[in-house]
Order: structure tokens, then sequence, then C-alpha cells
């Protein structure tokens, strides 16, 4: 018989584990060193802006369901009939330049963790929305409570997300008016990092702000942004009462509104990536309008999340070139406007967290860098065209926002970084392994991935053999097992939970 491969002591366990309990400098948020990648001249884009304006003046926009909306803008100038709103050109683009700020601060819980949402800046949050949860163990289900309160704690250890989102899944197992209130407070007990609050319905997004009043103090929130809520249009050319009222809401609170249309383009677009880009920016201007004529100088954050559709089975498609393209274009547009851009993220339509997710991902990522995004949603755990948000591909999408930290760092040219004097000094020839420059930064010279394995094929199979999920499985359940719960007043814990309590108790619970 063969022999038995002895497993030795300490060496690359011991490193692992070093590794694993190492400390990793935190970062709020990012800084882009570089310029961002641009496809479009100035006649291009002027072009496509030409289209919206267009597009805003002759058809319009359907703001259905809220009359109160429709009053504050035909107040502000727009022309109004029935549902429809139409913009006179170049108005919305006023409205939203008078005001809206072009960076801005959203202020954490923990005021280390606060972040700076506009150029030149990239702030990473993980999944949104997901009504399902997957890992190795159990596989494909429902998501839970317990899997939602999961997701905010991984997301808040981990070094390389910097806010911790807003429905990183939906916990099904609550009633559907009322979830809301678990939510939102999760990420303030669970985390101190930035959040997001409920969009669903204006009464729920009112029940956010109240969470967020008890937390932070009723006065601060009137001139400090605490919250973040991702509104999205009804694409095609369609605002209604839920999204439009929770703006208002948030508006009037002076809290941040991510404006964002939601298009499948060849559905709720054309399939042109020229018309969907001159669609979104429609969209988009006409809700960030509302926004600033609701409270002039609330913060915005230009949204587009597009997807091209399969034309063989109507299903999204992610990973593909259209719609980084029309990721490029809109964060140039945004900042033509002069307002944060949110895009992106790490996409796939994969089940499991397989090959497909990883390239998919990473065609969806490498555009969010390189075009400069500012707020980052979905940049970790995606899967299934977002049905499903993924344990172990949290773990591996996490991997790739650590790497995107060094890499918008760009080249550092300092004079450690030149090493001259390590080359004048080495001669040719001679390795650097032992040079006491390599000594010196070593540690800290390239980035090390937690997920990737890059030993020999006889130190892998001693290992387990196992693949990169794998390893991903065994990285969650230890983060979770070593999470410890931030800090927060006493006093405020239980004002929230008797309000959380006191709310629950007044209405029946519901399914929608």
């Amino acid at each position: 018989m063969p022999e038995t491969p002895r497993r030795r002591s300490g060496g690359r366990e011991g490193r692992h584990l070093l590794r694993a309990h190492s400390v990793i400098e935190r970062e709020p948020f990012l800084t882009r060193t570089m310029a961002p990648y641009e496809v479009l001249s100035e006649e291009g884009l002027a072009l496509l802006e030409w289209n919206a304006d267009t597009i805003l003046q002759e058809v319009g926009i359907d703001f259905r369901g809220d009359p109160a909306a429709r009053e504050t803008l035909r107040l502000g100038g727009c022309d109004v009939a029935g549902d429809r709103v139409r913009f006179p050109r170049g108005l919305a683009r006023q409205v939203i330049q008078a005001t809206a700020p072009r960076v801005w601060t959203q202020h954490a819980r923990n005021p280390a963790r606060n972040v700076t949402i506009g150029d030149p800046h990239m702030v990473f949050a993980p999944n949104y929305g997901s009504p399902f949860v997957h890992d190795l163990d159990r596989g494909r289900r429902y998501a839970s409570l317990e899997d939602f309160r999961n997701f905010v704690k991984l997301t808040y250890s981990s070094p390389w997300l910097h806010h911790s989102g807003g429905t990183v899944c939906e916990p099904v197992d609550v009633p559907v008016n009322k979830r809301h209130l678990d939510m939102v407070y999760s990420h303030i007990r669970w985390s101190d990092k930035p959040f997001m609050g409920s969009v669903t319905q204006p009464d729920r997004a009112r029940d956010s702000v109240e969470l967020a009043k008890i937390t932070f103090g009723a006065e601060f929130l009137d001139d400090h942004a605490v919250m973040l809520s991702l509104v999205n249009a009804n694409s095609p050319l369609v605002w209604d009462a839920a999204m439009v009222g929770a703006a208002r809401v948030y508006a009037e609170a002076n809290q941040g509104v991510l404006v964002t249309p939601f298009m499948l383009a060849g559905a709720m677009a054309p399939v042109t990536t020229a018309a969907a880009c001159a669609q979104t920016l429609a969209e988009a201007m006409a809700g960030m309008a509302f926004v600033q004529l609701v409270r002039p100088g609330a913060p915005v954050v230009f949204g587009s999340f597009a997807s091209s559709l399969s034309m063989q089975s109507g299903a999204p498609t992610f990973g593909t070139p259209e719609p980084a393209l029309l990721l490029y274009v809109v964060a140039q547009l945004a900042r033509r406007l002069g307002v944060p851009f949110r895009s992106g993220g790490n996409l796939c339509a994969s089940k499991i967290p397989d090959a497909q997710a990883a390239y998919e991902s990473a065609n969806t990522f490498q555009p969010t860098i390189l075009a400069g995004i500012n707020f980052v949603l979905h940049a970790a755990g995606w899967m299934e065209g977002g049905l499903t948000i993924g344990y172990e591909k949290f773990i591996l999408d996490a991997d790739q926002c650590g790497m995107a930290a060094t890499f918008v760092k760009g080249v550092d040219l300092s004079e450690n970084a030149q090493a001259i004097d390590a080359i004048l000094t080495n001669g040719p020839g001679q390795h650097f392994l032992g040079h006491p420059h390599t000594l010196a930064n070593f540690e800290t010279a390239f980035y090390r991935s937690e997920t990737a394995d890059n030993n020999s094929y006889e130190q892998w199979l001693e290992g387990g053999s196992l693949d990169a999920a794998q390893r991903a499985n065994a990285i969650w359940k230890r983060m979770l097992a070593e999470y410890e719960a931030p800090p927060i007043d006493p006093g405020v814990d239980e004002a929230l939970r008797e309000f959380i309590a006191r709310r629950k108790a007044s209405f029946p619970d519901s399914d929608v």
C-alpha cells in the first residue's frame, strides 16, 4: 500500500491560522487615485443628454397614485396632465444642479465608519432584496430573519465592505408589513456601519426615520444624513406611489435617496445601449428633481441598474458586454450632472458559486471599478439574477472587494516604493528574497487572498483538496463564530425595542 502522507505540524496550518486572525486595517471607504475609464466623447454625451431631455419634454414620466407629488412637480415648473408629468427642456437638470450635493457624508452609529459618497470615493455595500439564500450545507431555501442577521454580522465583520446595506435578504418568516422593523433594527444593533432604510411603503419609510431618530437623535438627523434609501423607477417611464412616497419621506427628513431606474434592455427599454442610457438618464433626473423640489439640498445618488435580456428565454443575463458599456456611459453622465453615482456590483445568473458565477461577477465588477462608481450595491453575495444571496458567494465577492481596495490606490511612487537603493545595492543576478527592503515590506507588499489557494498540488491535497466554495464555507462559519456585537447604549436599545413592539402591536399581520 502506498504510504499515507504525514500531516505537518505548524507550518502551513500555523500560517493560515495567523492570517485568519491577523488584524486588517479597515478603511471606512475607498478613495480612487486614477481617472475613471470613459467610453464616450463630449459630443456623444451631449447627444444622450439631448435625447433624455426630449423624452422628458415630449413623452414625459407618469407619477402614478400620488397627486401631492404631481403638485410638487407642477409648482416646480412641470406640465402636468393627469398622471403624466412633462419637464420643459433643461428643467430637471437645472433643478438638480442648483441644490443637489456633489459629495456628501452618510454618518454611521460609529463615527469612525462614516462614509463619503461622491467622487473620488467608492463605498461597497452587500447584496439587496433576495428572497432566497444558499449555502453548501443546506442548499437553496427561503431566507429567514436569522439569515438576515447573519449577513449583517458578516458585513460588519468584513474589512472590505463599508456599508451595512438594506434588505440584504427578505426574511420571509416575518410578516411583510412588519419585517422592515426587524431589518432596520438588525442593522442598528448588530453593526455600527451606515445602513439603508425601508422603501416598500411610505409608512415603512417613516418607521425607518423614527428608528434613526431614536438612535441618533432627532436634531442630529435634521442636518446629518444617517440613512440611504433605494427607490426604483418602474421602467419604462413610471414612478409609482410607493417609491415616490418613500422618496418624499426621506427627502423631508434630509436623508439620502438613491434614485435608480431598474431596466432589462429589450423589455423595459429598447435593446440598444444608447437608447437605454438616455432613458435611464431621463427617469433618474425626474426622480432626483422631485427630491430636490421636496427639500432643496437633500442628498441624492444617481443610480443605474441595467441588464440585458435573453431573447431566447426572456431571462435577465449578467456579465455581458452591453450592460458594462451602459455602466461606463451613465457614470460619465452622472459626473456631468454633478451627483454621486451608484451601479455595478458582483452580479451573476449562476445558481451556485461556480465558474459562471466567477466570470460573470468579474465582468460586472471590473467595469464598476474602472468606471469610478461611488456607491456599489450588490458588491457581495448576489446569485441567480438577484433571487438568491449565497453565503459562500458573499465571502468570495468580499475577497474581490479587498483586491479592489488595493487596486484603486494606484501605483505608489514614494521613495520606499521606488526602491532605487535596493536595486543599486543588490547587483545583477542576485535575488531579492533576503534583501532588507524585501524583509521590511513583504508583509504588506501584496494583497493576500483568504479564499484563493496558491500552494503546491501536494499541499492542496494535504489540506483536503478543497475548492474555493468549500474554503469560503469554512470562512463564513468562522466569522459568525467569532463575531462580537458592537456596543450600543442600553437606553437606546431599549427605546428601539419598545418602539418596534408598539408599532407591531398597532396593526395586524399582512402579506403585502
